[in-house]
């Protein structure tokens, strides 16, 4: 049997394991290693220069523990260190993760689209080139959410003080809101609330999906797809190494 490599993924927490289950959706052969510095989190809150420090040390962690790909499953990392680790690591099959402006400015042509992210994220140029591309298309919006990943690293996806938190959010931009893209790999986990506080006609978009379809892409380029016909196994890291951890880990796997 080859290519029983595990496909590794980082986050600054657990929100990563949002894209976990878009990667299982998508190679369900593969075997998982996924690393969560939940010890270091908030990566949005932190300077350019510790986010890019931490990043890579954790990528070389999952590659010294023989991940044949690395997904960076956080925006504000992907960001910050991704063009630093494709020039160091020029043949390993990587993939960052970006917020789905793409597909919310095509989805309804001038859209009013509000992108939910950290206060990092919404500072980084990439951020800002990426919205500057679709600018013509729909009016797009960056509203830094400080305090929400935090929620989902407690496992507190639905309560009175995550909806007030919301609304008082979402209030502050004002006027109609037609989309909103979920520019952290924390936020899916709050799609339920979320969605709840916007309406049901507030359409919702998030980069998982289409960031494991292009890491399948680049594992099949590079001849590193599993070739077992059985289901993967997924196995977690976590740098607060704690029961609690675990579990939550578990929990947002399969919730």
């Amino acid at each position: 049997m080859k290519n029983r490599e595990p496909v590794g993924v980082f986050d600054s927490g657990v929100g990563g394991i949002s894209v976990l289950r878009e990667l299982i959706a998508v190679m369900p052969c593969e075997d998982y290693l996924y690393l969560g510095d939940s010890l270091h989190a908030p990566y949005g809150t932190k300077s350019l220069e510790e986010v890019r420090s931490l990043t890579i040390g954790n990528v070389e962690k999952l590659l010294e523990y023989g991940a044949k790909s690395i997904v960076v499953a956080c925006n504000t990392a992907t960001s910050a260190a991704v063009a630093i680790l494709r020039k160091k690591y020029p043949r390993l099959p990587l993939v960052g993760i970006e917020p789905a402006i793409k597909p919310a400015a095509l989805a309804k042509p001038q859209s009013r689209i509000v992108v939910m992210a950290t206060p990092m994220t919404v500072k980084l140029e990439k951020f800002k080139l990426l919205m500057k591309q679709y600018e013509g298309q729909a009016e797009i919006i960056p509203l830094p959410c400080p305090g929400l990943m935090e929620f989902v690293e407690r496992g507190e996806l639905h309560s009175v003080e995550l909806e007030r938190y919301l609304t008082e959010l979402l209030g502050n931009v004002g006027g109609k809101i037609d989309a909103i893209v979920l520019g952290c790999t924390h936020y899916p986990f709050a799609r339920e609330a979320i969605a709840e506080v916007a309406g049901k006609e507030v359409a919702i978009f998030d980069g998982g999906s289409g960031t494991a379809r292009e890491m399948r892409r680049r594992l099949a380029e590079a001849g590193k797809l599993s070739d077992a016909d059985s289901l993967g196994t997924v196995k977690f890291l976590n740098s607060r190494d704690t029961e609690e951890e675990r579990k939550l880990c578990e929990f947002l796997l399969h919730c």
